[in-house]
């Protein structure tokens, strides 16, 4: 497919359009001219091809950076552009030994590289009309983040985590067809999967938007996917939550993330590590702290406590006569255990004041300030 117009007029913006305007102009373009809404009218199918290649270019940072820079040189305004009097055998035509138009693979202009190999990272396609099949790609590297428990986090355990993946459409089994349609070679692309069309003298290959690089179109699409061959699912893995994880820690799954194109490998999943407060614990490194409240008679006379531990278990503190609030008693081994290292378990004083006093309780409370020398 031949096409040497200017990818800005084919969506029809300026060249200092956002990217936020040229994706809403591409939207509404491709939506005006898709083929499935333009059934009767045959021009629409190249019009929409047209949108779609522009967009290719114009809606990737990379790509546009770099087909703006050709657009400066000229590249794209015809043979003989301001760029050719550079030098002997630049756009205007070959100097002595050089290759003829159609064969700029071989020129270098400005230090920016072999023009075939640059059209080629702009357009995933190799330079030059021969049409060759799309190289696999690897699927995208999917983050989420996953809100873990605190007693899951500091013992290790299994979390659930539902994701929304990309699948084979199980109805046409990935091919885009409707169970018993007809299957014909695509005639856009001849069967091969990808077109080749071009700016100037250049041209580059792109899968074909009409098969969708398969090379083949059905009779009746599928009705499931609607002639994609993929559908969006729903599906809960187990993480696996290593003992000792904190907020901010990550965990790679290999193969778990977007669906790779072309037959290439999945992309990976990336998880990162919430941890839920306690009610009862906190964390200072691998140890724990708990808040274990006692009234002032205990604080006062002395007393003995039971305190449960991280596995379940209850362990018995002496509280000491005296002891203020803030105080915090060690209980060595029994905080987190990671890595072959093991905290302690921290505890912590606090004193409650009773809101209400029965008669009795407010009798004694007033002998004992008497005793102290307090006065009311």
């Amino acid at each position: 497919m031949a096409n040497s117009k200017d990818f800005y007029t084919v969506l029809g913006v300026a060249s200092s359009a956002s990217a936020d305007d040229i994706k809403k102009q591409y939207r509404r373009m491709a939506k005006q001219y898709h083929p499935d809404a333009n059934q009767n009218d045959p021009k629409a199918a190249d019009r929409f091809k047209e949108i779609s290649e522009a967009y290719n270019v114009l809606g990737d940072v990379e790509k546009r950076k770099q087909y703006d820079e050709m657009r400066r040189l000229g590249a794209f305004g015809g043979m003989g552009s301001r760029a050719s009097a550079s030098r002997p055998g630049g756009f205007g035509g070959p100097g002595p030994g050089q290759p003829g138009p159609g064969s700029f693979n071989e020129f270098d202009v400005g230090g920016i590289g072999g023009l075939g190999d640059l059209f080629s990272s702009m357009f995933g396609g190799g330079g030059g009309a021969r049409a060759r099949g799309r190289a696999p790609e690897r699927g995208q590297t999917v983050e989420k983040t996953l809100d873990v428990p605190f007693r899951t986090a500091a013992t290790g355990g299994k979390v659930p985590l539902e994701l929304e993946v990309t699948e084979e459409c199980a109805t046409c089994r990935g091919g885009g067809s409707a169970p018993g349609a007809q299957v014909k070679s695509c005639a856009e692309c001849s069967g091969r999967g990808v077109i080749s069309f071009g700016q100037g003298s250049f041209a580059v290959n792109r899968p074909c938007p009409v098969c969708m690089g398969r090379g083949q179109i059905p009779s009746e699409r599928c009705p499931v996917c609607t002639g994609t061959g993929e559908q969006r699912a729903r599906r809960t893995v187990l993480i696996a939550v290593p003992a000792g994880a904190e907020s901010g820690s990550k965990v790679r799954l290999r193969g778990q993330g977007g669906k790779g194109a072309s037959g290439g490998q999945p992309g990976d999943l990336v998880i990162t590590f919430e941890v839920s407060p306690d009610r009862f614990y906190r964390r200072d490194g691998l140890d724990l702290i708990a808040t274990v409240p006692i009234n002032i008679a205990q604080a006062t006379l002395g007393s003995r406590v039971s305190v449960k531990t991280l596995d379940g278990k209850k362990v018995a503190l002496r509280i000491p006569a005296g002891t203020s609030a803030g105080k915090r008693f060690r209980v060595t081994g029994h905080g987190i255990d990671k890595e072959n290292r093991k905290g302690d378990l921290l505890v912590e004083i606090t004193i409650t004041v009773p809101e209400t006093l029965s008669e009795a309780q407010e009798k004694a409370m007033r002998e004992f300030a008497e005793a102290s020398g307090m006065k009311f």
